[in-house]
């Protein structure tokens, strides 16, 4: 049988993310004990010095530190987080490379402009724009959620410019386009969309503090995801995500981004790690070895139990096993 006869449909992924979500939403509403074997390994603290750089006329937040004589890794997020979901993958990398983490636009510390629509397109000439600005080059992407579309656009248009790509959870064919809204039928109704994501905030309250991490985040990292959407008026960057995923055909200008970087990802030399949990919600190790199969140059790497925010429950495997394929590779 071939290995693209086995791509999981977007009907069976929909369902296997709710399923996820609930059997997972026990675990990490439980508090994290004192003899957790991964204690050690969590901290709140941003152990990073906060810069900034104007792009398109606002300033965005990042952080750049490390080895200079290292690779350069940049560090991409997605909904609803910030580079704070980096801090304790960086510390691994940062020794003996340069570690470079930004905000998008209108998340973490980054500006949050009233009058952008923050479609994928937007978000991604403020990405372009600041690897331009602060002159990135020959870059290891390190890329999660819609900081995957994010990065694997900007390799695909400028594959000179980017040396290895180290994906997780990433919104990309064999999981997306997908045919059905399922799980996120209700965060694309305007109605109730608007009432889960920006009156009830439940991107942060529900998904990210809920079902999609093993462990229990402390009081302090819910107050740092929490800090950049304390208000209604705070949160329609979250709100606008969700729309952007390409289901049923819409929106069509992603549907079509999507399925070219698929396509892309098919003949591209660029070697490329697929790091991924179990069960996973959106990658897992079904997808995974659907990847290794179809796409050109991966290697897959198994980092523990999670379902979305992976970073949150396994930073040590993620980091380690970055600097080992990094190592192996080049």
């Amino acid at each position: 049988m071939p290995a693209t006869s086995l791509r999981p449909t977007s009907k069976a992924v929909t369902q296997i993310l709710g399923l996820v979500l609930i059997s997972l939403f026990t675990i990490a509403g439980s508090a994290q004990t004192d003899d957790d074997p991964r204690a050690d390994v969590f901290s709140a603290e941003f152990p990073y010095q906060s810069k900034y750089v104007e792009v398109l006329g606002h300033r965005l937040h990042y952080i750049d530190e490390g080895n200079s004589a290292g690779d350069t890794f940049l560090f991409l997020h997605g909904n609803p987080t910030s580079s704070y979901l980096w801090r304790n993958v960086m510390r691994y990398i940062k020794p003996q490379h340069r570690i470079v983490a930004v905000d998008n636009i209108g998340f973490g510390k980054s500006d949050q402009p009233v009058d952008l629509d923050y479609t994928f397109q937007t978000h991604y000439q403020y990405i372009e724009g600041f690897i331009e600005a602060i002159g990135l080059e020959d870059i290891v992407l390190v890329i999660h959620d819609w900081g995957s579309v994010l990065g694997l656009n900007y390799a695909m248009e400028n594959p000179a410019n980017v040396k290895g790509i180290v994906m997780m959870e990433a919104l990309i064919p064999p999981t997306f386009p997908m045919q059905e809204a399922g799980f996120f039928a209700n965060f694309r109704d305007p109605e109730t969309g608007r009432r889960l994501l920006i009156e009830q905030n439940m991107f942060i309250e529900g998904i990210l503090f809920g079902g999609t991490r093993t462990r229990a985040l402390s009081d302090a990292e819910k107050e740092v995801y929490r800090a950049p959407f304390l208000t209604a008026e705070t949160r329609f960057p979250i709100y606008v995500w969700p729309n952007e995923l390409p289901i049923g055909g819409e929106p069509a200008r992603n549907v079509d981004l999507i399925t070219r970087i698929g396509e892309w990802l098919r003949t591209a030399a660029v070697p490329k790690l697929v790091q991924y949990a179990a069960p996973g919600a959106l990658l897992g190790p079904d997808v995974a070895a659907w990847m290794s199969e179809n796409y050109r140059n991966v290697e897959t790497d198994f980092v523990g139990y999670g379902a979305h925010y992976i970073q949150e429950d396994n930073p040590q495997a993620i980091g380690r096993g970055i600097l080992e394929w990094h190592r192996r590779t080049f």
